[in-house]
């Protein structure tokens, strides 16, 4: 008959000020169940600090020790609960009575935001922490100034609570980014998206050699491994992954330890979702000085271990990659200007990253950089679809861009704030 659905999710927060908040789910299981779980909890702000689960292919438990990742962010623990209610297969127990069949939800609607301002540093940041705490995804989004100092942001989005189409829920958008921006602030407007939105869908391709140089990028040692987690992680220079069939008569056991970066669970619940792995069993152990010891009871599609070693050699690869720089950071040239650029892999469901455009524009604030414009787009390779978030950099004294020293400085920053070093 199921559980009630107070059941399926429950939040419950630490005593004391300072421990984490432990999210339960209890429900049917799904494929990519767990990886559907990790973007939520991701997407939210929060980060993982240990996690248990296990399922029998029909049914799972969930256990997940979660903070926040960014206390610039608030988290609305009442939404947190919603959005992974949404995201469990259906098992209310009155669902049954009333035999009620859950439909594969449509695509949300998707609006454009027209937001005019006055530029100033950092207002694209401003703006982008209120979509979030607001559960507006931004899927494209493209940054025009103006010869006389002002900028339109177009932000093409959708809505978490599936409640724009009310005026309420629009007012309360606009409400909240003119209070954000202040007196910097011109108009804001809100609307369906037309036909400018679908000239912006489908993949783009980008100058062969800007591609080459950032979706063949590989980080340094100091990158992978950065000496500011401490000194012990001299020996953590790679991931590693041991694959044992040995522990148990139908699972594959892989012992996982590398360094610990935000979204980590989330890389690796996708990578084992898109390359159809089934995880039966799995801990997430707690950060010792900076790195991270999982244990995944894994099996193929068809129920069986994985002995094939290519087949093995394949999985660890891909995973220590995913591991190692799920996000490619890199500065180039476009035409007399700097442009940087960050690319992450898309989900095999088309879902992108959560939260990258928020930590890139966060990051380029702290640094005290201004964008002269800003997109999102779709970049086909041959064995990936990538999110490409393209950033034009206006010079400063802070930073002038010509110099070598400069671009280093900022593909550090913009990398470290998004792997939350």
């Amino acid at each position: 008959m199921g559980i009630p659905c107070d059941d399926v999710v429950v939040i419950q927060h630490g005593k004391n000020p300072g421990e984490p908040t432990v999210v339960t789910v209890n429900c049917p299981d799904k494929a990519g169940l767990g990886c559907d779980l990790c973007r939520i909890v991701l997407q939210f702000g929060l980060c993982i600090t240990k996690g248990d689960f296990s399922t029998d292919g029909r049914w799972c438990y969930i256990v997940l020790w979660v903070v926040p990742n960014n206390s610039s962010l608030k988290v609305d623990w009442e939404s947190v609960k919603e959005r992974l209610l949404s995201a469990c297969p259906s098992s209310c127990f009155y669902s049954v009575y009333l035999n009620i069949q859950s439909d594969v939800p449509s695509p949300s609607p998707v609006y454009l935001l027209k937001f005019w301002c006055f530029d100033q540093r950092g207002s694209l940041h401003d703006v982008t922490k209120v979509l979030c705490e607001l559960e507006i995804l931004i899927q494209r989004v493209k940054v025009m100034p103006t010869p006389d100092g002002r900028v339109l942001d177009l932000f093409f989005i959708t809505d978490c609570l599936e409640l724009l189409h009310t005026k309420k829920r629009r007012d309360d958008i606009c409400e909240h980014l003119m209070a954000a921006v202040g007196e910097y602030c011109i108009t804001c407007e809100l609307q369906l998206a037309g036909p400018e939105y679908e000239s912006l869908q489908g993949n783009y391709s980008l100058p062969s050699a800007i591609a080459e140089d950032l979706f063949s990028y590989q980080p340094t040692d100091e990158e992978a491994c950065p000496n500011a987690l401490g000194p012990n992680m001299a020996t953590v220079k790679k991931a590693s992954i041991t694959v044992d069939n040995t522990l148990s008569p139908v699972h594959t056991l892989l012992q996982i330890r590398c360094v610990d970066q935000k979204g980590l669970f989330y890389d690796i619940l996708r990578t084992s979702k898109d390359c159809n792995i089934q995880i039966a069993y799995g801990r997430f152990s707690s950060t010792v000085k900076g790195v991270r010891n999982l244990e995944l009871f894994i099996q193929q599609a068809d129920g069986k271990k994985i002995v094939d070693p290519e087949r093995q050699v394949a999985l660890c690869s891909r995973l220590k990659e995913e591991m190692l720089h799920p996000l490619r950071v890199i500065i180039a040239n476009r035409g007399p200007d700097t442009e940087l650029l960050v690319a992450n892999p898309v989900e095999l469901s088309g879902k992108g990253r959560p939260l990258v455009f928020y930590d890139v524009t966060l990051a380029l604030k702290k640094l005290g950089l201004s964008v002269f414009s800003a997109e999102i787009a779709r970049h086909e390779t041959e064995d990936c679809q990538w999110e490409v978030y393209r950033f034009l950099l206006d010079d400063s004294h802070e930073f002038p861009l010509a110099s070598g020293e400069a671009r280093n400085k900022i593909v550090e920053r913009v990398r470290r704030t998004l792997m939350g070093w």
